[in-house]
C-alpha cells in the first residue's frame, strides 16, 4: 500500500517521556533510521503520516484515505514485514494484546485497542516494540546492523582516497556521496560502519563499529566513538562516546565522556562535560519514569543520561548515572544536579528556577538557524504547548 500511517501506542508514548513530549513514537532514531524511515524504506511507501498528539499534527501529520497503519513503536524484521505487507482491507495484525498493524480507510476508523469488524490476525513469532527510554541505546546495535544491511543493499560506497585513513574490514564499511575522512581509523571488525551523505570525519578520530554518522553530521578531531552508536543528522560529536543514540542536530564537540545514553535534537554540550554510566557500587541504575511519577528500575549495570530536545549544558557539567533532563532545560554549575531535572528548568545543584518561555525561544531560533532550519511557527506551538503539560514538574514555579 503506497499510504503508511504510524500511530502512537499510548503505552509506548508514556514511558518513551521525555523524547515524545515533542515528536511521535515514530519519529525516534534507533539504529541509522528513525522507526517511520524504517518502514518507509522497507514497505517502499510513497507517503508517511502520523496518528499522535493532536498538538504535534500540525508538524507530524495524519493522511486521509486508505492507509496501512504500523505501530509507532514496532521495529520491522523479516517475519514481521512479511505479514504486515500482507494484510487486507478489514484485517488487523495482533501480538497478544498489542495492535501492530491494520488496513483502514481513514483514521476516525482507528482504535488502538478496538477495531470493530475487522479480522483479527495473530503474530505468535517474537517482536522488538519500543518501550522504554534506555532500550534506544540498548538495542541501537542490533538495529544499525539491520539498517546498514536495507541502506547498502545492492549498492557500492563511494569509499575514500585519504591515504592517511586506515579501514579494518572495509567491506562492512559504507560511505556516501560526499562524505569527507581524513587521518581516521575506522575498525567494523565488530559490526558495521555506515557514513552519510555530506558527513565528515576530522583528523585523528577513531571508531569501532556498529557505528552510524547520518547526514551532514561531524566527528570532530580525536573524537574516541566505540560500539553501538549513532550520530543522527547535523550532530558534531567529539570527545568519548560509548553507546549513544544522538537524535540529531546537537552538538557535543568537546572533550569529556557520555556513555549508554540519549541525546534529543538541539542539544548542546559545553566543553567537558561528563556523564556517567556506572554507579560506583555497580548496582542497577534507576530513572525517572514519568507514567509513575517516580524512579524505574532500569535493570541495567551501564546506564546514563536521557536528555529530551533543547537541553543546554554549561562548560564542566557532570551528569549523574541515570539523569533525566526534560525539554528546554539549561543547566551549569559546579556538582550533580538532581536526577530528574523537569522541562526548561535553569540552573543546576544549588537549585532552579524557570526558563521563560520567551528567553528559551529566542536560544532555540538561534540554535537552529545555526544550523540553516527555521524555528518557524509549528515549532513555537509544540514547544509553547509542551511548557503547559510540564508546568506541574517546575515545583519551584510560583505561578504554579
Amino acid at each position: 500500500m503506497d499510504q503508511l500511517m504510524m500511530f502512537d501506542d499510548p503505552r509506548s508514548r508514556g514511558n518513551l517521556l521525555p523524547f515524545t513530549f515533542t515528536r511521535p513514537v515514530a519519529a525516534i532514531r534507533i539504529g541509522i533510521l528513525t522507526i517511520a524511515e524504517k518502514w518507509e524504506q522497507h514497505l517502499q511507501a510513497t507517503r508517511v503520516g502520523y496518528l499522535t498528539q493532536e498538538y504535534l499534527q500540525a508538524k507530524f501529520s495524519p493522511l486521509q484515505g486508505p492507509s496501512l497503519y504500523v505501530n509507532g513503536a514496532l521495529c520491522p524484521n523479516e517475519e514481521l514485514l512479511e505479514a504486515v505487507a500482507a494484510l487486507k482491507e478489514n484485517e488487523s495484525l495482533w501480538h497478544q494484546e498489542t495492535l501492530l498493524a491494520a488496513v483502514l480507510e481513514n483514521p476516525d476508523q482507528f482504535q488502538s485497542d478496538h477495531l470493530p469488524g475487522k479480522r483479527k490476525i495473530i503474530f505468535e513469532k517474537d517482536i522488538r516494540l519500543l518501550n522504554r527510554t534506555w532500550q534506544i541505546f540498548q538495542w541501537n546495535g542490533s538495529e544499525i546492523k539491520q539498517d546498514f544491511d536495507l541502506l547498502t543493499r545492492r549498492r557500492v560506497s563511494w569509499g575514500t582516497d585519504d591515504p592517511h585513513t586506515q579501514l579494518y574490514r572495509e567491506p562492512d564499511i559504507f560511505i556516501e556521496k560526499g562524505a569527507k575522512i581524513r587521518a581516521a581509523v575506522l575498525n567494523a571488525t565488530n559490526g558495521p560502519i555506515y557514513i552519510g551523505k555530506n558527513a565528515e570525519i576530522m583528523e585523528g578520530s577513531l571508531v569501532r563499529g556498529p557505528f552510524a554518522l547520518c547526514e551532514n553530521a561531524t566527528l570532530s578531531m580525536g573524537a574516541k566513538i566505540r560500539e553501538n552508536t549513532t550520530i543522527g543528522p547535523g550532530c558534531k560529536v567529539g570527545g568519548e562516546v560509548s553507546n549513544v543514540v544522538f537524535l540529531g542536530y546537537s552538538n557535543k564537540s568537546h572533550d569529556g565522556y557520555m556513555g549508554n545514553s540519549v541525546v534529543g535534537e538541539w542539544c548542546n554540550f559545553g566543553a567537558n562535560t561528563v556523564v556517567s554510566n556506572l554507579k560506583n557500587n555497580h548496582m542497577p541504575v534507576k530513572v525517572w519514569d514519568y507514567t509513575k511519577g517516580g524512579f524505574s528500575d532500569t535493570g541495567l549495570q551501564f546506564c546514563g543520561s536521557m536528555i529530551a530536545d533543547h537541553v543546554k549544558l554549561g562548560i564542566g557539567t557532570t551528569l549523574n548515572t541515570g539523569t533525566v533532563i526534560g525539554v528546554g532545560s539549561n543547566l551549569f554549575g559546579e556538582g550533580f544536579p538532581r536526577k530528574f531535572v523537569s522541562s526548561f528548568a535553569w540552573g543546576g545543584a544549588s537549585g532552579f528556577s524557570t526558563f521563560k518561555l520567551m528567553r528559551f525561544e529566542e536560544t532555540a531560533q538561534k540554535a537552529m538557524a545555526f544550523k540553516g532550519k527555521e524555528f518557524d511557527e509549528k515549532e513555537r506551538t509544540i514547544l509553547q504547548r509542551v511548557f503547559e503539560l510540564t508546568r506541574p514538574y517546575r515545583i519551584w514555579d510560583k505561578e504554579f
